[in-house]
């Protein structure tokens, strides 16, 4: 299928983290057409078997290439891991594929050889290895340690950040001494971004702070330029579906995506 620059972004997460990522390409590509999907009805992909995070990837999918979009970001870690290298083989010529770990990935290597680097992620994430690995097989010496810190997703969700208690939480995960003289740190998770301005400042603004999601759209935008794919002009409005819905859940979208949504409703299962 050949698509034109007028094409939409299909972009998915487990739930609204993912929209981190959807307002740093809004940002960057403002005349971009979005259509988002959370999949509300299985959050969080954190937790679930890899054969699960594929099944729902692959529907999810489905969605989003019968709305003509011409790439598809994964903004998940966890599905990043789980389901990239079948979504790609699924997908086919039908739209490109892009997640949120490989953009990381090349920028260290871009810019941290040599270099100690921390990683915070979901269990799912830590434990996967994948950023690891990728940076393993680069060969430019970079040392990754990478920590599980399992509550700041929910702390996040429940709206626990910038505030006393999220400090504390994030001190008391950021002291551990594996972490100890990293040059940056890696926010291994599209919910994070929420609060980097707090782990700035616990390291004194001093280590840099690596936000995948404003990583992840500026390596969209250089391949839609080499595609030729970089839409001149916005003609459509962007659509925001969501798997299961609740009227709380749509008021905490304006905390990821900065300004209010409107959540549709589109089963993955009839």
């Amino acid at each position: 299928m050949r698509h034109n620059a007028s094409s939409p972004i299909g972009i998915f997460d487990s739930g609204i983290g993912g929209l981190t990522v959807a307002h740093a390409i809004r940002q960057l590509l403002p005349n971009e057409s979005i259509i988002y999907f959370g999949d509300t009805a299985h959050l969080p992909y954190g937790d679930k078997s890899e054969a699960a995070v594929q099944a729902y990837s692959i529907k999810i999918a489905d969605v989003l290439l019968n709305k003509g979009c011409k790439v598809i970001v994964i903004a998940c870690n966890s599905a990043s891991s789980a389901a990239y290298e079948l979504l790609k083989e699924y997908t086919g010529k039908r739209a490109k594929v892009i997640n949120v770990i490989d953009p990381m990935v090349k920028f260290l290597s871009d810019n941290y050889p040599n270099r100690k680097i921390g990683l915070i992620g979901t269990k799912r994430t830590v434990t996967s290895n994948v950023y690891l690995k990728k940076i393993k097989q680069l060969k430019k010496d970079i040392e990754l340690v990478s920590l599980a810190t399992p509550l700041l997703v929910p702390m996040i969700e429940e709206g626990f950040f910038n505030n006393a208690i999220s400090s504390e939480i994030i001190e008391k995960y950021l002291e551990n001494k594996l972490l100890d003289e990293i040059s940056a740190l890696v926010l291994g998770c599209t919910h994070y971004p929420l609060v980097k301005e707090q782990i700035s400042i616990f390291y004194n603004h001093k280590v840099d702070i690596l936000d995948s999601s404003q990583i992840t759209a500026a390596y969209l935008k250089l391949f839609l330029e080499e595609e030729g794919l970089l839409n001149d002009a916005k003609n459509e409005e962007d659509h925001f579906l969501v798997s299961d819905y609740t009227d709380s859940f749509e008021a905490s979208t304006k905390i990821f995506f900065k300004e209010k949504v409107h959540l549709e409703k589109h089963l993955l299962w009839d």
